[in-house]
């Protein structure tokens, strides 16, 4: 018999829990072994989602269920939850206090190139002031720099396709690098 990779094995075992729990806050339960019981991951390209916007939670919770965002870890276990607890899952957690992971500031270098960076494709303009996002855009500040430059360089890329992608293809990878390491300091 073929075995599965560890991340799907243990995917399909959270998502068959999933399946069983019966209120919300047993089903965020199972969010805290990759997303972290106070709210933050327990690795460093895992995404905040305590305190996140509720807009961007429910869309990113319906996309990965119907399959229009992908990801080992994620997709399983949103395709395991009924479409009714998107949206008070999604509420869930916006309702959390954004966590301090601790992060220093970015260098005054790597600072004044992501203010650079903003003036030129003014991220703040979605994400809004501060870059704490509002509706269905994204908190950024506070937000893990190693996550944050993933995402954005999967943008660049392709991996990770959406409106993000033209304005990523349009800076540098320093300037990725720069932007995660501004942000995540925030």
């Amino acid at each position: 018999m073929e075995q599965l990779p560890a991340a799907a094995a243990l995917s399909l075992i959270v998502a068959t829990v999933a399946a069983h729990a019966q209120s919300i806050e047993q089903k965020a339960q199972l969010c805290a072994a990759c997303d972290g019981a106070a709210g933050v991951p327990t690795q460093k390209n895992i995404p905040v989602i305590s305190g996140q916007q509720l807009g961007y939670l429910f869309i990113e919770l319906r996309d990965f269920k119907s399959g229009v965002r992908k990801n080992d870890m994620m997709s399983p276990i949103a395709q395991g939850l009924d479409q009714s607890d998107l949206l008070p899952l999604a509420t869930y957690f916006s309702q959390k206090t954004w966590p301090d992971l601790q992060q220093p500031q970015a260098a005054a270098d790597a600072a004044a190139q992501a203010l650079r960076v903003n003036a030129s494709v003014v991220c703040s303009s979605c994400h809004q002031e501060g870059f704490k996002g509002a509706g269905t855009q994204p908190r950024l500040a506070g937000q893990s720099r190693d996550y944050l430059g993933k995402t954005m360089t999967d943008f660049r890329t392709d991996a990770r396709a959406t409106t993000m992608t033209t304005f990523m293809k349009s800076i540098s990878q320093s300037d990725i690098a720069a932007l995660a390491s501004y942000l995540a300091g925030l």
